[in-house]
């Protein structure tokens, strides 16, 4: 490798809002994170589906009484 043109890297933890940390190296110094793979609703098996202004129950109504044609 040619010296002089890499960045420093460092041996860091990276650190989320739920406490976990994960080491890895970096060429920051730290850092934070918000959702991790310990924390994150796909991972843990706590997934809500989230209905935001009635969207689902609006599609339902519109074409929930409609039979499949063969």
């Amino acid at each position: 490798m040619k010296p002089g043109i890499h960045p420093k890297t460092f041996q860091i933890e990276v650190t989320c809002a739920c406490g976990a940390t994960y080491p890895t190296s970096s060429t920051k110094e730290q850092i934070k994170l918000d959702i991790c793979s310990a924390c994150h609703p796909f991972f843990t098996g706590k997934q809500k589906l989230i209905d935001t202004a009635g969207r689902v129950e609006r599609f339902r109504s519109r074409y929930g009484n409609l039979k499949k044609n063969k």
